[in-house]
């Protein structure tokens, strides 16, 4: 069992920068593939980036690929999202997810259903 706090979440002008962070319970945190993922009012969740265990390698989806940077520290049990050139459709809640099921194409966790353990979410609003 992992639980996940995000945070870093806040109010941005157009173009500006943020950087989340999810914090994870537990002490097996480096033996977790983690994502992060978005949802607005009315819409389905979804993904954003992803990095497996040591972090070697990294996927994000296209609408973000080139202003995101996800990375994670697991001395620190963290993972974060920097995101730059923050643009008024990336107002969304960021939710932070774990899974244990490793060994996949880093592609397999770009979808909701290989994640185990989910956060709160911290909410990002962008102003145009």
């Amino acid at each position: 069992q992992v639980q996940l706090v995000e945070s870093g979440g806040g109010l941005v002008q157009a173009g500006g920068s943020l950087r989340l962070s999810c914090v994870a319970s537990g002490r097996t945190f480096s033996s977790y593939v983690m994502g992060w993922f978005r949802q607005v009012p009315g819409k389905e969740r979804e993904f954003v980036a992803t990095i497996t265990t040591s972090g070697g390698t990294t996927y994000y989806a296209d609408s973000v690929k080139g202003r995101f940077t996800i990375s994670r520290d697991n001395g620190k049990n963290t993972v974060y999202l920097q995101m730059n050139s923050l643009k008024p459709e990336d107002t969304a809640r960021y939710y932070c997810a774990a899974t244990r099921d490793r060994g996949y194409s880093i592609t397999y966790y770009a979808a909701i259903p290989r994640y185990d353990y989910w956060g709160q979410g911290t909410q990002v609003t962008v102003s145009s």
